[in-house]
């Protein structure tokens, strides 16, 4: 029999067996060894619970044992201890209520480990059980949004945006009490994360954008945000909104240094990309933004095809749906349907003549707004052509009055 074991057998014993469970904790590292410590603490754990010592006393004792485990800076122990722990305080529903401090110690402890194995989604779990706001534990604003915001990125680390966006609206809730700049900041990227998770992507390039301006993060951060704005950004539906955000990127000077600029820089410009720079940009992504849309086509395709029906408006007045076809990467019938889907949604400007299988493009600015000279330009030629028929009428009268007169 170990050296624990015994020293148990003389506290249950004991009248008070808290004093004999104080000692053995003081002399966990004399009493047990790496191989049994395991074992060992959950013995003392099941004496705490079975000994009745009272309220008090209890949660000294765990107290104990919680820094006791924390001091092996053994994540395995960690994990296997700690979930001991809680399931056997929580064991008993008419005290269980009393201990909630020393079950979200031991919680933390857990996730921590979790975190470090990155077991991602068990360490979410893990926080989620620790109660933030009951009537036998008040816990501060700034400690809820601590926990809530490692779910969150938790959960945004195994892609599970849904779960995240739930503790996301949670947080909305208190942000606005938090002044510590690092919780702020870490609630404006979750925020960009789940965006971009969601595939929002114009509203991710903002918010990264926004966060790259920060002098709160190191210069490389602020650097890799800026380049996930990009990315966002051209991944986002091409359109006047898109056009004005790429507009913001371009001109941040700090994009010139970045992989993304050459590809940035052809999009604002309404330039055709080709297959092999956009290969090379797919590189970079991550998963999601690779994902297969209802259409059968990837994000980034897509985004890359309306884009390079943008820039061929820049540079036709009209053209056919099965020559434009080749030049965005669809089949004719396809092009139509992409085309009618933009005009439809405001993001592009232009008319379809569905007999001759013809689209006429007219331009649009980045406000969305079809430009004035632009939309008056069939006008003045329905008028110019009007005023030229006119003229050649008058010219038929007279040549026909002359010639009645000789």
């Amino acid at each position: 029999m170990g050296s624990v074991a015994k020293a148990l057998d003389e506290v249950r014993a004991s009248p008070d067996p808290a004093p004999g469970l104080d000692r053995i904790l003081d002399n966990i590292q004399s009493l047990s060894t790496p191989a049994t410590i395991g074992d060992d603490l959950k013995s003392i754990l099941e004496t705490i619970i079975e000994s009745n010592v009272g309220v008090m006393k209890a949660r000294g004792l765990f107290a104990k044992l919680i820094t006791t485990l924390r001091s092996t800076e053994n994540h395995d122990l960690w994990i296997d201890v700690g979930q001991q722990i809680v399931s056997g305080i929580s064991r008993n529903q008419a005290t269980g209520p009393a201990y909630l401090d020393q079950i979200a110690v031991v919680c933390e402890l857990v996730a921590t480990a979790q975190e470090n194995k990155e077991d991602y989604l068990a360490a979410a779990k893990t926080l989620s059980e620790i109660t933030l706001d009951s009537s036998q534990r008040r816990v501060p604003d700034e400690d809820k949004v601590k926990i809530w915001i490692r779910i969150v990125r938790n959960y945004l680390e195994v892609d599970n945006s849904a779960s995240a966006e739930t503790y996301l609206n949670k947080l909305k809730n208190v942000m606005h009490t938090i002044t510590d700049p690092e919780l702020n900041l870490h609630f404006k990227l979750s925020s960009a994360r789940i965006q971009d998770s969601k595939r929002e992507f114009l509203a991710a390039a903002q918010s990264y954008h926004g966060i790259s301006m920060s002098n709160d993060i190191a210069e490389e951060e602020r650097l890799h945000t800026l380049a996930m704005a990009i990315k966002c950004a051209i991944l986002a539906p091409a359109g006047p909104p898109r056009s004005r955000v790429l507009g913001r990127l371009y001109k941040d000077e700090r994009s010139a240094g970045l992989e993304e600029y050459g590809i940035l820089e052809k999009i604002f410009l309404d330039r055709l990309l080709g297959p092999q720079e956009v290969a090379k940009f797919a590189e970079g992504l991550q998963e999601h933004q690779l994902a297969i849309t209802a259409d059968g086509s990837t994000v980034l395709q897509k985004a890359v095809i309306e884009h390079n029906l943008l820039g061929a408006s820049r540079l036709y007045s009209n053209i056919g749906f099965d020559a434009l076809g080749p030049l965005i990467g669809l089949d004719g019938d396809r092009a139509e349907e992409t085309i009618s889907r933009m005009i439809e949604q405001g993001r592009l400007a232009g008319r379809i003549d569905q007999i001759d299988r013809v689209v006429y493009f007219e331009g649009i600015d980045v406000s969305g707004e079809k430009p004035k000279m632009i939309v008056g330009k069939e006008m003045r030629r329905w008028d110019a052509n009007i005023h030229h028929l006119a003229e050649e009428l008058e010219q038929d009268f007279v040549e026909q009055q002359l010639a009645r007169a000789a």
